[in-house]
């Protein structure tokens, strides 16, 4: 919802270059909501949902807090100055979620790890290689 307010600051300012940003980021956390509704975390084992969305908070709060200070320091509208306050905003917010997400994805990439010393101990002692 942030991202949203944000893009139609950036729509309504001076400083509409930078509406792209505020706009990729909602569409991709809208994708990546509809795909945790959908279960599709669950359908697609082979993507590392916790890494994507540690990726998405990340490149968030560095963008938003990039183009926030170009867009408070440099257009001297009203809306530029909202758009730029609002993505301190956003900055903080994808930063709390980037630390939430980042104990989540310690969390899964533990679980994955511990699987895989078995599975190699699985597939030594079936392989019939005499490279022994």
């Amino acid at each position: 919802v942030l991202s949203f307010i944000i893009f139609i600051c950036y729509i309504a300012s001076l400083a509409a270059s930078f509406m792209m940003a505020p706009l990729l980021e909602f569409l991709l956390a809208l994708f990546l909501f509809f795909a945790y509704a959908s279960k599709l975390n669950e359908k697609f084992k082979g993507v590392h949902w916790p890494l994507a969305d540690f990726l998405r908070c990340v490149t968030a709060a560095i963008i938003y807090f990039a183009i926030s200070i170009a867009a408070v320091s440099k257009y001297s509208d009203g809306a530029s100055k909202a758009a730029g306050v609002f993505g301190f905003a956003a900055t903080i917010v994808f930063a709390i979620d980037f630390y939430i997400t980042f104990n989540d994805l310690v969390t899964f990439l533990k679980q994955g790890s511990s699987d895989c010393p078995e599975g190699r101990k699985a597939e030594d002692e079936d392989s019939d290689s005499d490279s022994d």
